[in-house]
């Protein structure tokens, strides 16, 4: 965890004073209504809520400080049910729906509430954040936790919350993801940088699905430069695949100053001249993040270009050099056509280098599809015109599904536009789906009648 800034903690002390010297406090202390606790939390929730937001912005690796620092007395439990929401997700998951290792910045939330002399209240609030984390959770782990508190009453409402259904696999991938979905809008995500090689093999899966998060949502990262820096010239990390994973998002989704670049120029540098397997990785994991939902566009493929100085010249450098041309001239252009097909030729159909390829060229036709409205339908008519040649090149069905699909969603939405038949409309895009998309082979000449077909209303049955 890093050090929580200065103003944070003023911002902190001016809400926890408040808290103390409010009227709601001093109101709930004397009568001890659950409605005057909710006016408490009505009153200040949002202030730490608000701040929370702004640390989790800007500086996400505080954020682990500035909820260790909410635990105090002073703020009489607010916010601490939301924070346990938030600890429940930030663990990494395995194939079986269990935490890798144990959450015990959870645990400490935990504890705290149930030592809170607001529990009564609190508790209300996170039985199914207890619920999810201990279905995650070992059976030994939730055992010990639950023995360390002395309180029967709290112990039994604990062991109520380990639900036997949760014991089937399917039963909390379903739980977790509509749980998860109760905090889609909600900024919490941190993480810890490892310091040691075994911190490494533990801590490194969370921060890389860390920094993911932080680019698909396009939060300012720069806060993180440092931290990445360090983790990246560490010499114990060096060479493993850790290192290229990390190296890899920062090369292609951070944005850099001319000191970073020099620094990453080195580091870059001495990966591809150390690490005997580091074209294999790099275009190995390069695929993995072609298949998730970051984008692997121009930018990308540029911040790598601008790292490579001709000291090399292999199928890496091959390859970026490739994607300058698609990148320049258009991936419909006869030299990039041409380019590609000649760099297809040279590797082996299923490698993931020429499957990085197929995945450049398919992000290009669905972002252009993708902006396409209903009244631009004639743009689709000359996109397709290119698909022949590199279906043709790179003789993948998978690549030939994936076109297909993009083009039948986008045809759908014109049919529901289009809706009379004697139209123009109608008209035209019913002869170039009866021409192309059987000469391409995605529909057959039936699919395209039924596609097309009238569909008859059922008639309302007359009352006799």
């Amino acid at each position: 965890m890093k050090a929580l800034d200065q103003e944070y903690l003023d911002q902190l002390q001016e809400i926890a004073t408040a808290i103390r010297e409010s009227e709601e406090l001093a109101k709930y202390i004397e009568d001890e209504e659950e409605e005057d606790y909710q006016a408490l939390r009505d009153k200040f929730e949002p202030q730490i809520a608000a701040l929370h937001t702004a640390v989790a912005k800007a500086h996400p690796l505080q954020l682990l400080t500035f909820e260790t620092e909410i635990l105090n007395e002073d703020f009489e439990g607010l916010f601490l049910p939301r924070l346990l929401g938030f600890s429940v997700l930030r663990g990494q998951l395995n194939e079986h729906y269990k935490y890798s290792y144990p959450q015990n910045h959870f645990r400490t939330i935990l504890l705290m509430i149930c030592k809170s002399s607001n529990f009564d209240y609190l508790k209300k609030r996170i039985g199914q954040s207890i619920q999810m984390a201990f279905s995650l959770s070992s059976d030994i782990w939730i055992t010990n936790l639950i023995n360390t508190i002395a309180n029967k009453r709290i112990r039994y409402f604990l062991q109520g919350q380990n639900l036997p259904k949760y014991r089937v696999i399917k039963e909390r991938k379903i739980g977790y993801i509509r749980f998860n979905n109760q905090f889609k809008n909600e900024i919490f995500q941190s993480a810890e940088f490892p310091k040691t090689f075994s911190d490494l093999k533990t801590k490194f899966s969370e921060l890389e699905l860390f920094v993911k998060h932080r680019v698909l949502h396009k939060l300012d990262n720069s806060s993180l430069v440092e931290s990445i820096q360090t983790f990246l010239k560490a010499e114990e990390f060096k060479n493993t695949l850790e290192h290229l994973r990390l190296l890899s998002l920062y090369v292609h989704f951070f944005d850099r100053s001319e000191e970073d670049q020099k620094f990453l120029q080195q580091i870059f540098d001495e990966a591809r001249d150390q690490n005997d397997n580091f074209n294999e990785k790099w275009f190995e994991y390069l695929l993995d993040l072609h298949n998730s939902q970051l984008e692997i566009g121009v930018d990308a493929d540029n911040r790598v270009l601008s790292l490579l100085n001709g000291k090399k010249e292999d199928q890496f450098a091959e390859y970026y050099q490739l994607m300058d041309i698609i990148h320049s001239k258009g991936y419909t252009h006869d030299d990039a056509l041409e380019a590609v097909k000649v760099f297809h030729a040279k590797h082996e159909g299923l490698s993931d280098i020429n499957e990085c390829l197929r995945r450049t060229i398919f992000h290009y036709f669905n972002q252009l599809v993708s902006n396409l409205t209903v009244e631009e339908y004639t743009g689709l008519f000359e996109l397709t015109k290119i698909l022949p040649s590199y279906m043709g090149i790179f003789s993948n069905q998978q690549f030939n599904q994936d076109i297909k699909e993009r083009c039948m969603a986008y045809i759908k939405k014109l049919l529901k536009r289009y809706t009379d038949k004697r139209g123009r409309d109608y008209q035209d895009i019913k002869k170039f789906v009866a021409t192309t998309f059987v000469d391409l082979n995605f529909l057959t000449e039936k699919q395209v009648v039924e596609l097309f077909k009238t569909r008859r209303k059922k008639k309302t049955p007359t009352a006799s």
